[in-house]
Parts: C-alpha cells; sequence; structure tokens
C-alpha cells in the first residue's frame, strides 16, 4: 500500500496528519514570538479530552515564564538542555498528582466507592505515572494542532525539580517541555521509525 493509499485510510485529513505526526518536530530553537496564556488554554481545553484510567486526569502544569522560575528550573536541567530552555518562549513543566484519586468523587461520580480503589500508595503512584505520561502525550499534540512546536525534555534531575517546584511532595515532574514557534535550524536530522511488521503481531 502507498503511503497516499495509506493517508487515505484515515477519516482525519492528510493536512492534520502531517501537522500532529508526519512533518511535526521536536524543536530545539525557538522564534522570539511568544506563546500566549490563551494558546495554551485552548491547547489544554482541547487535551483534556484525552482518555485516562478511570477519568483520573493527574497532569499539572506549571507555566515557567518570569525569569526568577528560569533560574530556578535551569539548574536542575541537563547541560545541554539549558540554553534552549532559557531562550524558549514558554517553558512548561508537566508533572503528575499522586494525589489525583481526591477528584474522583467528582471526576468518576457513578462509582462512589473510586477514591478507596486508589488508598495504597504505591498503586496510587503507579497509575499516576502511566496517566500523567498519556496526558504528557496529549499535551504535545496540542502544540502541535495549535501550530507551535513542542520541546520535550527527560534530560533533568526529577528531585531537584520536585523540591523546588512540588515541595509537598504530592506532585511529581514527568517531563519539562519548551513551547514556541521554531527557530532557526530548530531540527536535528529526522532519525528512522521502526516499520508496522517490526511492532504489530496478529495472534
Amino acid at each position: 500500500m502507498t503511503a497516499i493509499d495509506q493517508t487515505e485510510q484515515l477519516v482525519l485529513g492528510a493536512d492534520a496528519q502531517n501537522l500532529l505526526f508526519r512533518e511535526a518536530r521536536t524543536a530545539n530553537t525557538f522564534s522570539d514570538e511568544p506563546v500566549t496564556d490563551e494558546q495554551v488554554e485552548a491547547i489544554y481545553n482541547l487535551v483534556k479530552w484525552g482518555p485516562t484510567s478511570m477519568n483520573q486526569q493527574p497532569l499539572r502544569i506549571v507555566l515557567v515564564r518570569s525569569e526568577q522560575g528560569r533560574q530556578r528550573l535551569l539548574p536542575h536541567l541537563v547541560e545541554g538542555n539549558r540554553a534552549k530552555t532559557e531562550k524558549a518562549p514558554l517553558v512548561a513543566i508537566l508533572a503528575t498528582d499522586t494525589d489525583f484519586h481526591e477528584n474522583l468523587p467528582r471526576l468518576f461520580p457513578h462509582a462512589p466507592n473510586a477514591k478507596d480503589i486508589f488508598a495504597d500508595d504505591d498503586f496510587r503512584e503507579q497509575n499516576a505515572n502511566l496517566n500523567g505520561s498519556l496526558q504528557v502525550a496529549y499535551f504535545i499534540l496540542g502544540i502541535r494542532a495549535a501550530g507551535l512546536a513542542a520541546g520535550p525534555m527527560a534530560g533533568l534531575d526529577p528531585a531537584g525539580i520536585n523540591k523546588e517546584f512540588f515541595p509537598d511532595g504530592k506532585q511529581q515532574v514527568l517531563v519539562v517541555v519548551n513551547i514556541g514557534k521554531p527557530g532557526e535550524n530548530p531540527w536535528f536530522d529526522r532519525l528512522p521509525r521502526l516499520d508496522y511488521d517490526e511492532v504489530v503481531t496478529t495472534v
């Protein structure tokens, strides 16, 4: 099947497919064009509809806009991530709320005992990490849907960021994402992907 045929198998238009996936790249440089609060709100209000287990919605977002906030963050990133984070129009710390279960009476109201299912700390943290990571992926796609580029980074000191930004211990950083319009030479060379037959099996 040709690439054109595969594109036509999807209901989503080819332009949107390219915007979200085929032509989207991880940006390493950004222009000076600002990212507004209105854009971020629109992104969140789109991606919040992505599914999570029992509608847990553990993702929490800290927008780092101030110079003071960046100076608090930069020491906890690996050296290779600091310069681009310092210059990005907007930086978001994406974290997961390990006390997500407190919201389940409102978010999952048809199961009155939903909160009690997550009484065990380890089980609750496992769920928070899984579903928070799902929401990170949705958020990155939402950034692309807004015509912006995302530069997600896992090269960081989680303990340091948690201590600096989440001292109560209830939230834990998952990833830091630079957000903005791509700048000069923003992309590395496109890396290969695994083929369908290497990933998919049928039983």
